[in-house]
Formats: C-alpha cells, structure tokens, sequence
C-alpha cells in the first residue's frame, strides 16, 4: 500500500494505511506464524561465489519470459542517492532553514540545519508483500490508486515502525487483498537504487479463501501460473518476482533470490521491462 510518488523506474509504489489489522476487519490476531516444512526452488545457473555461498548472476529483462529485446549496453549505469537533497529546505527538529553541504568525514551532500546542525540523513524506505500460492495458483491485487492504477501487483506496502518485516508483509496482505495468510520462508530481496526502495517478498499460504478487494484495491484473483497477466503488471519488482518464481518452480525448487533492479537509462518510468537484475544472488 504505498502511494508514494515514483520517481524513476515505478518499480513499487503501494501506499501505507496506519490502522492495525484489528481495527480494519475482523481478524483473530496478526501474529506471524510459519510453516515447518521447506519449500522447493531453484532458478539461473551459474559460478558459486564461496564467501556468500550463493550465485551471482547478472541478467535484463530480455532474459525473462514476454520480455521484449532490450539492447545490450557496454556501461553500466550506477545511480548512488534516489534523493534530491536540495529539496529539504528545512529542518525536521527545529523548523530552521537548511544549508547543503558535505559534512567533514562525508562524501555525499547534505541538508544541515543552520540553526541546531542537525543533519538530515535521506534512508531507503523497505516495502514488504506476499507471494501468496494456493493450488498452483498465485493472489494479485488490481491497484485502486496511482501509481499504475488498474494494474496488477501482489499485496505489498511500506514497513511500519514496531512491526517485523514478515508482520508487515501479512498486514499488507489483510489491508490490501482481506486475505489472512501464513508466512512460509522469505522468497526475494530486490534493491531499486534509483528510487531508495528494498523489496522483501515472503512466500505464503492462504489460512482460508476468505478473500476480498481493500480501499486500494480494485479486485482481487487467484491467477493459474499460465494466465499471470505479465503485460498488466504494475512494476518491475513484481514482474521480477514473478519471474523467478516460475523459473524455479520449472527447476523443480524454490529458492531465495537477492538482486538489484536497475532502470534502463532513459527508459519511461511505466516500462515496467526496461531494466536489468544485476547481482543476482542465489544459494
């Protein structure tokens, strides 16, 4: 649920609601609880890196299946701040008037407060969801709210203060799609630089088929694996999400995925294909 401005890349946006799940719906309790047995996965081969004990592989929107060409680039694009510092014009605490400058032992611009020297330090915001899987079925949501309303997108928002990431995932979940679910194993780290965003994707299971469309949520649908509708989807980490999901079900094994999602430079920020998974890491 983050109805945040996307900058670049549209490659999340959910918005946050700040009601607990008891006082939304009915619900017993918003415990996290997890399932025993492991899940199977698996996806991209390739050389084992043996200090994370994980495979690095790097790889474009190309690679994944109804992707269209993307054109080979020899430089590799690293965008280092999503923020534009010069926008805080005041201070947080105080209220007092800003200047921009780096701070002694720094090496990034900052927003320094001219009255207390406060500085304010500009922190990528995590956005947590479910992959939900009933019966070789995925949950999606159609988004009710911009950005990409009327697209799809699994039930995901920003973590809140006090809770723990698989918590928020759940509440996300209640909030968005009515759905109670249980946690099963995380699935997916994806990092968006650009737009100072870490999605974490937990693997989960429906407690019952009591489902229903949220305030931010147009419908709400159980999709066969084959009718996942991936020109319909409204950002990049959740058509990459999806992606290896399917890769390592036809692999035969379930597997936990870190990558980086970097934009193609220039690319529109709907073109939810425009991008390259870069330092994708993998038992």
């Amino acid at each position: 649920m983050l109805k945040a401005v996307q900058i670049l890349g549209c490659s999340s946006g959910l918005t946050i609601v700040s009601q607990r799940l008891t006082k939304t719906r009915n619900s017993s309790s918003s415990t996290v609880s997890f399932l025993s047995s492991p899940l199977n996965l698996s996806t991209f081969s390739s050389s084992p890196r043996k200090t994370l004990c994980l495979n690095p592989t790097r790889m474009s929107s190309s690679s994944l299946p109804g992707s269209d060409p993307v054109p080979k680039s020899s430089a590799f694009v690293s965008v280092q701040s999503a923020g534009d510092v010069r926008k805080i014009k005041f201070c947080q605490w105080c209220g007092g008037t800003t200047k921009h400058e780096i701070p002694d032992g720094e090496e990034k611009l900052r927003a320094i407060c001219t009255h207390c020297d406060k500085i304010a330090y500009q922190n990528p915001k995590m956005v947590v969801g479910c992959l939900i899987e009933h019966e070789e079925k995925v949950l999606l949501c159609k988004r009710n709210i911009q950005p990409s309303h009327g697209l799809w997108t699994l039930p995901a928002g920003y973590l809140e203060v006090g809770e723990s990431a698989a918590e928020g995932a759940m509440r996300e979940t209640w909030e968005e799609a009515g759905a109670t679910v249980e946690v099963v194993s995380p699935f997916a780290q994806l990092d968006i630089p650009l737009i100072g965003q870490t999605y974490v994707i937990f693997l989960a299971k429906l407690k019952n088929l009591d489902f229903a469309p949220g305030p931010e949520s147009l419908e709400c649908r159980l999709f066969a694996l084959d009718e996942i509708p991936f020109d319909s989807l409204a950002f990049s980490s959740i058509y990459v999400t999806l992606n290896l999901y399917l890769e390592d079900l036809k692999k035969g094994k379930l597997k936990f995925h870190y990558g980086t999602i970097n934009k193609r430079p220039g690319s529109s920020p709907s073109d939810i294909r425009a991008f390259s998974l870069d330092y994708h890491l993998q038992p």
